[in-house]
């Protein structure tokens, strides 16, 4: 399988990231298991989650998915066959929240032990905190980089602005640098990745990790009435999508899907994958069917009259 550098950090991942949001709220802990186990059995190595998930769901308290990829981990003893991926920043409780030095030096100990393993290998910047200095966030992560706990930074939700200026104080004081962005890129959600990150992002040389590559499951062709979205778990995300643009977007897939014997879901992985500048998109599964259909996205190989539509239909200036 063809394999891809993840930026500066060095890391080779398969063109696939498994996205762990799901871990603890739509995918019990035995079938996280088995959905973990098909995911690296069949090759690919790379998986994200956040100390936050999944919160969300009543009865959680958050460090949900962590929990569970730590136990798959202790169970398979699969640690040195994954990048794993994990974050801080978001809002874990109403005391635990932001990129303060203090939080973070805490956070990852925290992270390291649901995740039981001793190091993280990218540690990333869930949500900014506009109210830290950048200096106190780059020292922590300096800190814990020095300590062999975390082996490469990266920045998800954070404007290009505070990428930028995060990347001159890094240079200026020695720190370590964002190596990495998680940015919300799909057929959909494209035009604030394209007209802003992407090309910094390709200027630097920074990996691109999508998330929502399916735009909340909108790109999977279950969702096309508002009666399909009542009952869905993701029915607060999935609101926005039910659009002329939207049922489109979904047309063009169908017939792309049609010519190559695919699912809609297939068709919208494979197109991220052929975007410029994306290292691997993250997507997530809830059963062994699903993730089947994702992990054979990456051998899709979509031609340029394909992508022609793909990207016509998309088009956000129309």
């Amino acid at each position: 399988m063809e394999t891809r550098t993840l930026g500066n950090t060095g890391f080779r991942i398969a063109p696939l990231m498994f996205g762990g949001n799901v871990f603890g709220w739509t995918a019990d802990e035995p079938t996280s298991f088995r959905l973990l186990d098909a995911f690296t059995d069949a090759g690919f190595n790379a998986v994200d989650t956040a100390d936050t998930y999944t919160r969300w769901v009543p009865g959680n308290t958050g460090g949900d998915s962590e929990r569970v990829i730590g136990k798959w981990l202790r169970k398979t003893g699969k640690r040195d066959k994954i990048i794993l991926a994990t974050k801080v920043g978001g809002v874990f409780s109403e005391e635990k929240r932001g990129l303060k030095k203090a939080y973070i030096l805490q956070s990852i100990e925290d992270s390291l032990q649901r995740l039981q393993t001793d190091y993280i290998d990218l540690y990333q910047t869930h949500y900014d905190d506009e109210e830290t200095r950048i200096a106190e966030t780059l020292e922590a992560y300096a800190e814990i980089i020095k300590s062999g706990k975390v082996r490469a930074i990266g920045t998800s939700n954070m404007s290009l602005p505070r990428i930028i200026a995060s990347a001159a104080l890094s240079k200026e004081k020695g720190f370590p640098k964002y190596q990495t962005l998680q940015p919300e890129y799909n057929l959909f959600d494209r035009e604030k990745f394209e007209t802003e990150y992407a090309p910094y992002a390709m200027e630097h040389n920074l990996g691109v990790i999508p998330y929502f590559a399916l735009a909340s499951g909108f790109l999977t062709g279950k969702y096309r009435t508002a009666e399909d979205i009542t009952n869905s778990s993701r029915a607060k995300y999935l609101g926005k999508y039910m659009t002329e643009r939207g049922f489109r977007i979904l047309d063009a897939l169908d017939n792309v899907a049609a010519r190559y014997h695919a699912k809609p879901a297939m068709i919208a992985i494979a197109w991220l994958m052929n975007r410029p500048g994306v290292t691997a998109p993250i997507a997530s599964a809830t059963s062994l069917t699903q993730l089947d259909e994702l992990l054979r996205a990456v051998s899709l190989k979509l031609d340029t009259d394909a992508m022609d539509q793909l990207n016509a239909a998309s088009d956000y200036n129309n």
